[in-house]
């Protein structure tokens, strides 16, 4: 956990870098930086895995020139999609093995990332993304891999994982191997700003739930901890900042490094029973992750505040954060919860299953689906089917 995490809650965020297994290099202009530093990593010829809409806006086509301009051959893929398939990995395998790249670039979302990481894994090392689901299953080195998030929401620019789902069975699966983690991670606000106002909404959320989640779950470290706390503490206030005010450049800048420490929290302790229940309710009712994950996160902080440890912990996010104090009749957890409510009510989004359109005939299944996912394992307080069914009745 670096320092400077500390001191920018005292002021405003300072450009900065530090080293790690992934070097982050954090600041408004800094993609400019992508050229010398991509250069540095010896390749010649990258593929940048990318969007439609990002290329739309003009950052595809900027990180292309500043890459160009290093002497670097660059191939666009702009069809990296929401929530990845093994199709979508799979096309864009096929592009850069015609390309024959030696480096990848990951350049939007944490949806552009993965698809990116997904096709250094079978570019690499062959076969299916089916054959890695799992952790460490990849035997040889992969390409160096850059990412570049335009979003605040995944932290996947600081994680080891591919999260792809399977294209027929849509059972997302989590291909974690150190090896596909990035060289790079280049943390640029000022990209964020040209985010649609839902985009900005639901991946901040999803932001939120990394933080509260990996501060309890069953694998949590001191790291973990303190990397959940920064992230909470960055994002909970900025958050209705860049909802309200989309052009506030320090409040984009606040979710972005926040989003970034929560996907560091995540590569120490994993996630629990809030993403557990989204999940299904991504896969076979289409809602959006981060909006899915609003929803339920709430009622998975109540849930798990029967934990006393849990408790505890919610408790410390709550005052830290200037949400409760010792002197308050109602529970730090009570508190966060309520807030988090409140935060998903500001999105402008359906705040239950039904306007979702959900059918509640599903509920049952949906919460049979839960139970399976393997981010429940990790939940702080035992779960199973029927409180999942209890969670999604409560939210109905």
């Amino acid at each position: 956990m670096p320092n400077e995490a500390t001191d920018l809650r005292e002021g405003e965020l300072q450009p900065m870098e530090f080293p790690s297994r992934t070097k982050l290099i954090f600041g408004v202009g800094s993609v400019e930086r992508v050229g010398e530093l991509t250069r540095e990593l010896g390749v010649k010829h990258l593929l940048l895995v990318t969007d439609a809409g990002l290329v739309a806006a003009g950052h595809a086509g900027r990180v292309q020139r500043l890459l160009e301009a290093a002497a670097l051959r660059v191939t666009v893929f702009d069809r990296a999609k929401e929530n990845p398939t093994t199709r979508c990995v799979e096309d864009c395998v096929t592009a850069a093995r015609a390309a024959g790249v030696d480096g990848i670039v990951g350049l939007g979302g944490g949806s552009a990332m993965d698809t990116a990481k997904g096709c250094n894994f079978i570019l690499t090392n062959g076969g299916r993304m089916q054959d890695y689901w799992g952790v460490g299953k990849a035997t040889k080195p992969m390409l160096p891999f850059i990412a570049i998030p335009t979003t605040a929401g995944t932290g996947s620019e600081l994680q080891s994982a591919a999260l792809i789902a399977d294209e027929v069975t849509h059972q997302k699966m989590a291909c974690l191997d150190p090896k596909c983690a990035a060289r790079i991670a280049l943390l640029d606000p000022a990209l964020t700003v040209s985010q649609p106002t839902r985009v900005t909404a639901c991946t901040g959320i999803d932001a939120l739930a990394h933080a509260v989640e990996t501060a309890v779950t069953t694998k949590h470290n001191e790291l973990s901890q303190k990397l959940s706390r920064a992230a909470f503490e960055l994002c909970v206030n900025a958050f209705p900042l860049v909802l309200t005010q989309p052009d506030d450049l320090p409040a984009r800048a606040r979710m972005q490094l926040g989003a970034a420490y929560a996907g560091a929290a995540i590569e120490n302790s994993m996630l629990g029973a809030a993403h557990a229940a989204a999940n299904p309710l991504t896969a076979r009712c289409g809602i959006v992750h981060g909006h899915a994950v609003g929803l339920m996160l709430p009622g998975v902080v109540r849930f798990n505040s029967a934990h006393a440890d849990s408790a505890k912990v919610y408790e410390q996010l709550a005052t830290a954060a200037g949400l409760a104090s010792a002197r308050d009749a109602v529970s730090g957890s009570e508190q966060l919860a309520r807030r988090l409510e409140e935060l998903l009510q500001l999105t402008g989004q359906p705040g239950s299953l039904r306007e979702c359109g959900v059918a509640e005939k599903l509920l049952p299944s949906l919460a049979e689906e839960a139970a399976t996912q393997w981010t429940a394992g990790f939940n702080p307080h035992p779960i199973c089917a029927a409180d999942f069914l209890e969670l999604y009745r409560r939210i109905y």
